[in-house]
């Protein structure tokens, strides 16, 4: 296997410590690229949606990337763009120590989250995707892993000095266009389930700044999270989110849709003071808060 050492094609890119937006990519807040779960899966995601067509496979050795991996692209995503809006050149290829990656993403840096950063790089390379987003055909698909490579390095006396990684052309080309990146809040990173995080990224992509909100009919949002729960699960899990509210910057309920289906409905709540309480797609029903 080629060795990052010797990609010539590449400039190394040192990640910047300290404080800085956090930048997330459009298409990994929409689609279902990630396990939602804290156990190790392994069956595939096969999503179609219109001209949409995504494909996550995993090998049995290390499970496929889970939405706490994607940590680690929030964290790329962020150095990228912070770096290219001060003029500073930036690369696939970056560097930076543990410390500053468990720091960015708010973990500690103890013995055992730095082996479960290595854990996570490492399903984050062995998991591949093929996708049709952002294709010229809905026949073509491009095929990547999350990362292509990466390494520890260390000095010549062998004291570890940080690790390296390549990120895949797909992603970083996302995250070099504006419109293809969005701020998250800070607290994103204290969710612990994968449902809450999953739904968050979907609220802040979809609802943005929406005066009236959003909704989602709940089938929808099963099938777009990809998850393996039945959905009777997936619906008491949803229910439960919306009673503790836990999403920042979001106020979540639901509504009685078409034919007795639940919506989920979500709106800003900075403007929940200035505007009425109205839900798009679901604007004549009354919203249920638990």
């Amino acid at each position: 296997m080629r060795r990052i050492a010797d990609d010539q094609q590449l400039e190394m890119f040192r990640a910047r410590p300290g404080d800085m937006a956090l930048r997330d990519a459009q298409d990994l807040m929409s689609w279902p690229f990630f396990s939602l779960a804290k156990t190790p899966r392994v069956r595939p995601i096969d999503f179609k949606m219109g001209e949409v067509t995504i494909r996550v496979e995993a090998t049995p050795e290390h499970g496929m990337a889970t939405i706490w991996d994607a940590d680690v692209l929030i964290w790329a995503a962020s150095q990228i763009v912070d770096a290219r809006d001060r003029g500073l050149r930036t690369s696939r290829l970056m560097a930076a120590t543990p410390y500053e990656i468990l720091t960015f993403i708010g973990r500690g840096d103890s013995a055992l989250n730095y082996e479960r950063l290595k854990a996570g790089l490492d399903r984050l390379q062995s998991t591949t995707i093929a996708t049709s987003i952002r294709q010229p055909s809905e026949r073509r698909r491009h095929r990547f892993s999350w990362i292509n490579e990466w390494k520890e390095r260390a000095d010549g006396a062998g004291r570890p000095q940080g690790i390296e990684l390549i990120l895949p052309d797909w992603f970083y080309a996302g995250v070099m266009v504006d419109a293809l990146v969005l701020t998250i809040d800070r607290t994103y990173f204290d969710l612990t389930g994968g449902l809450e995080r999953w739904l968050y990224r979907l609220v802040r992509k979809h609802g943005g700044r929406q005066q009236y909100g959003w909704s989602f009919d709940f089938r929808h949002l099963h099938l777009k999270s990809g998850s393996l729960s039945p959905y009777k699960r997936f619906a008491f899990e949803l229910r439960d989110i919306v009673r503790r509210q836990p999403l920042p910057g979001y106020q979540l309920g639901f509504v009685s849709g078409a034919v007795g289906q639940p919506r989920l409905t979500f709106q800003p709540t900075a403007l929940q003071s200035t505007s009425t309480p109205r839900v798009r797609a679901a604007r004549r029903q009354p919203v249920h808060k638990l």
